[in-house]
């Protein structure tokens, strides 16, 4: 696979890790998707066990999202879209910051530090993160935490 095919695969991993936060969007299928395809093109056994992987992290995520609250954003005091988007860089960033596992407190830092620059005090903010985590962001989380791990399977593949 030539390095245009390998920077469009990437692009809709972007879109499907951003589709994670965005209603309406199937962001855990985009990215599964992509890596269907590079496996597709690339045929060796490293991209056979990668998607083989990926489907387990993948049906592994589904089958904890079902067990969550389901996502109810957009009203009253729970996860809002522009909430979702901050705890979404707070994740990458706690991704790359401290491998895989940082997107955990990434994400719940993302929800707290927004929401105590909006309401200004500490113990407001930590209701207000409970109350986001309670109204689905731990099903959000779920696919993106998958999705950051599908991500990673695959750029460690062509690193390898």
């Amino acid at each position: 696979m030539g390095v245009p095919e390998l920077l469009l695969v990437g692009l809709v991993m972007l879109l499907g890790l951003a589709g994670v936060l965005v209603p309406g969007v199937p962001g855990p299928w985009l990215v599964w998707a992509a890596v269907l395809w590079w496996a597709l093109q690339d045929r060796s056994r490293l991209a056979g066990i990668v998607l083989a992987g990926t489907t387990g992290i993948l049906l592994a995520a589904q089958a904890v999202r079902w067990q969550l609250p389901s996502r109810r954003r957009g009203a009253g005091d729970g996860l809002t879209h522009r909430l979702a988007l901050r705890a979404g860089a707070g994740a990458l960033i706690g991704f790359c910051v401290l491998p895989v596992i940082g997107a955990v407190p990434g994400f719940v830092g993302g929800i707290y530090l927004a929401e105590r620059v909006r309401l200004g005090g500490r113990g407001e903010a930590v209701t207000a993160t409970r109350a986001a985590m309670r109204s689905g962001g731990w099903s959000v989380l779920a696919e993106l935490f998958a999705c950051l791990l599908i991500t990673a399977a695959w750029l460690g593949a062509l690193a390898w």
